[in-house]
């Protein structure tokens, strides 16, 4: 590995951890100390948590934003645990790591920053894999950026989207949610909405028809869909045919579901993430009950 991978390395995992985050970490370890006893298969896990938080940006800048964080539905907090950039002439990374606190479940709390801080660490490994094999030749730049919003904030959910973005000429975004029920603290998940398997193929159906209609009103969009009496210019089975069982989604401020798609999935990268938020009145007989969809 060349000198500028491993001062990249170094740089990734020397930045210390804040004072604020650090008591939320010890807190949310000891609480977990008497079962991680019990588990010995946990305590590899708490340990690569430790490591990982490890990472906190600590700058005079970051310390006054941690300070400043809003307190989301007076209880949840939304936090920058990690924070890593580099840019020179080949390189250009800025990876935001975020992470949950103040649910009042310090289990829940710990498995999903785990998760946060083992995804941008996926990233992170993955991006130095390439580095190293352009590194053999030729011109090349590469980029990639990692951050997340809350794109909820409710009484009673609060929905974290991370984004990714990743670039080597031309770009291409993703996006992941978690929906947290702050009052049940839990994280909800799509098959939990409703009471079988039919809302799948309930989706996949509104969304088709959604997409034929847009490029109807708008002859610029474009979707990989099936239009009756239109040949595709694409094979059969590289249309949208359906949605994944845990397909990506959320629910948004008014209560609607809403099902996300990202950048090539459905259409040309020049869609963008698209989204199609699903009218409750074609999903009601399916749904467990109206807790969450309004």
């Amino acid at each position: 590995m060349s000198d500028k991978l491993n001062r990249m390395r170094r740089e990734y995992e020397s930045i210390p951890i804040p004072d604020e985050l650090n008591e939320m970490v010890n807190r949310t370890i000891a609480s977990r100390r008497t079962k991680i006893k019990a588990m010995p298969w946990l305590v590899s896990a708490a340990a690569a948590c430790i490591l990982l938080s490890v990472g906190v940006n600590t700058s005079p800048a970051f310390a006054k934003a941690l300070s400043e964080v809003p307190v989301l539905g007076q209880i949840v907090k939304v936090i920058t645990i990690r924070e890593y950039t580099e840019q020179n002439e080949n390189t250009d990374v800025n990876l935001k790591t975020p992470g949950i606190a103040g649910t009042g479940n310090p289990e829940l709390e710990h498995s999903l920053n785990t998760k946060y801080l083992e995804e941008n660490k996926k990233l992170y490994e993955g991006f130095k894999d390439e580095v190293a094999q352009l590194e053999k030749g030729g011109e090349w730049h590469l980029g990639l950026e990692s951050g997340y919003e809350v794109v909820t904030d409710t009484d009673r959910l609060l929905t974290l989207s991370r984004y990714v973005v990743e670039s080597a000429g031309s770009s291409a975004e993703s996006r992941k949610y978690d929906t947290i029920d702050k009052v049940n603290q839990i994280v909800i998940t799509l098959p939990s909405l409703f009471s079988n398997e039919r809302y799948i193929q309930v989706i996949s159906d509104n969304i088709k028809e959604q997409m034929r209609q847009q490029m109807k009103d708008d002859p610029s969009k474009v979707y990989w869909v099936e239009q009756p009496g239109i040949k595709p210019e694409m094979p059969k089975e590289q249309l949208f045919r359906s949605i994944a069982k845990d397909q990506n989604f959320y629910i948004n401020q008014d209560g609607k579901l809403v099902i996300s798609f990202n950048e090539y999935d459905v259409a040309p990268g020049s869609m963008g993430v698209v989204e199609f938020t699903i009218p409750t009145e074609a999903i009601q007989d399916l749904l467990v009950s109206n807790e969450y969809i309004q």
